[in-house]
């Protein structure tokens, strides 16, 4: 056993160090440059089309709104990496890591966007009548690849099983450390709160997510937000850091190791990309319910999630451990502590440690909920309703044998898993460049322009 974890781990490592991490930056600047950098030029109007949008109601078809695809989708990415991986990041990286971080967050906004429009010109509905899409659908659809089709949506469905486990098991461990319950406690608990999430489908998701995700994530940031208004003198010092050795070596200092430019890049890049998951290709399964008239207005809502998710609030994370100093306090095997130790130098040990638990708690939950729905849809992709319900009960029991710790060798296989799942889904997003591009003029020339009193001109058909 020893001898085949070592193996999955030396491929996954040199998959995701090396050969996807240069695909998925390739494709997002491939893409970026492909829409004439349209996250960039049109940043504005996206964000008055998505936040600014809010509250508006909805009568356009589809399962969910917008605002609940939107959620729901960032709730499988905002969590546990967003406020214990970016510490991880710094400890082994350095400063450099939050740099390239932001690089590969401004570049993957073009590739979220491209697959969430895909996966929205692609969908369908499925016996329910509820709508459902995805990279299956438009790898098939749109590239006739039956069998890439197949091994994205047999992979993800694979790939949810020891994801789930490693999601319940941090959360029940970390309980265990802030509360003293007993993970078989937290297991029953986070496994019944799940089953009755995903047991009502996308709709109880969403109405979830759209109340749970936008609170926990506006309370994260005002904690955040306070811990660094209060050493706010240190913010020259500390951005000078972040840029100067995202291309320098930085030599080590209490705690901290040192780390040169490769290991920033690495460790910046890897942790940006897990972090948004853009390129994976679960963002469009959510999205793809959403009640829209144009793919594009939908997938700007995955400029949007980039953005909060990354450059948002993986950013106040990283920044708060480098001004309270706890990057150099805290050592490589306890990195992932640095933010409870940056929290606890303002709100002191008692509150930040019973903060952190609770929020990744709730994240955690929320990202359990989003996984097991996209898991569930892969199963009925390739095998039907009927299976797809009895998987449910699979994935739900999985949570609930992560929690105490069981089956730990599974989860050796996440990021190989899920290495495959990319692949699967990174090739036909630049094959089908053109498409993306048709549909981003055409909501350009007919949504954009009408807003700002320009003449329209119809160039994609969107039924």
């Amino acid at each position: 056993m020893d001898v085949l974890e070592n193996l999955v781990a030396t491929v996954s490592d040199f998959l995701w160090t090396y050969l996807l991490s240069i695909l998925l930056i390739f494709t997002g600047l491939f893409l970026t440059i492909r829409l004439k950098f349209f996250q960039f030029r049109f940043f504005g109007h996206i964000l008055s089309q998505t936040i600014g949008q809010i509250f508006k109601k909805n009568k356009h078809k589809g399962s969910i709104t917008p605002f609940q695809a939107f959620t729901s989708a960032l709730a499988s990415t905002a969590g546990a990496t967003n406020i214990v991986g970016v510490p991880v990041a710094i400890a082994l990286g350095g400063p450099g890591a939050l740099f390239w971080m932001w690089i590969v967050a401004l570049i993957g906004m073009a590739t979220k966007y491209a697959e969430i429009a895909l996966g929205l010109k692609y969908r369908e509905k499925n016996k329910e009548g509820e709508w459902v899409g995805g990279p299956q659908y438009y790898i098939k659809k749109a590239l006739g690849w039956d069998k890439v089709a197949f091994l994205f949506a047999f992979f993800l469905m694979l790939e949810v099983i020891p994801s789930s486990m490693v999601q319940s098991n941090s959360i029940a461990t970390q309980v265990e450390g802030a509360f003293g319950w007993p993970t078989w406690l937290s297991g029953i608990i986070i496994t019944i709160f799940i089953a009755l999430i995903v047991f009502g489908g996308i709709k109880r998701i969403g109405k979830v997510t759209d109340k749970l995700v936008p609170f926990m994530v506006i309370s994260y940031l005002l904690a955040a937000l306070a811990v660094i208004l209060a050493h706010a003198d240190q913010l020259p010092h500390v951005f000078g850091l972040i840029f100067t050795h995202a291309f320098t070596p930085i030599s080590a200092a209490g705690g901290f190791a040192g780390a040169g430019i490769a290991q920033a890049l690495r460790w910046g890049i890897a942790r940006g990309l897990y972090s948004n998951e853009a390129g994976v290709g679960t963002a469009p399964i959510a999205h793809a319910a959403a009640q829209t008239d144009h793919p594009s207005k939908q997938a700007i809502w995955g400029i949007v999630s980039v953005f909060v998710d990354t450059v948002v609030i993986c950013s106040v994370s990283g920044i708060a451990v480098l001004v309270t100093g706890a990057w150099q306090d805290v050592g490589v095997k306890d990195a992932s502590n640095m933010i409870t130790v940056a929290f606890a130098d303002l709100f002191g040990n008692n509150f930040a440690g019973s903060f952190i638990a609770i929020f990744l708690l709730f994240f955690v939950l929320t990202t359990l909920g989003v996984l097991l729905f996209y898991g569930e849809k892969q199963v009925e992709y390739l095998f039907g309703l009927k299976v797809a319900k009895v998987m449910r009960i699979v994935y739900i029991v999985s949570v609930f044998v992560g929690a105490i710790g069981g089956l730990q060798f599974v989860w050796q296989f996440l990021d190989l898993v899920l290495a495959f799942v990319v692949l699967a889904n990174i090739f036909p997003l630049i094959f089908l460049n053109k498409e993306v591009k048709e549909i981003t003029e055409d909501y350009i020339e007919r949504i954009y322009k009408e807003k700002h009193g320009e003449p329209a001109v119809r160039l994609f058909s969107d039924k």
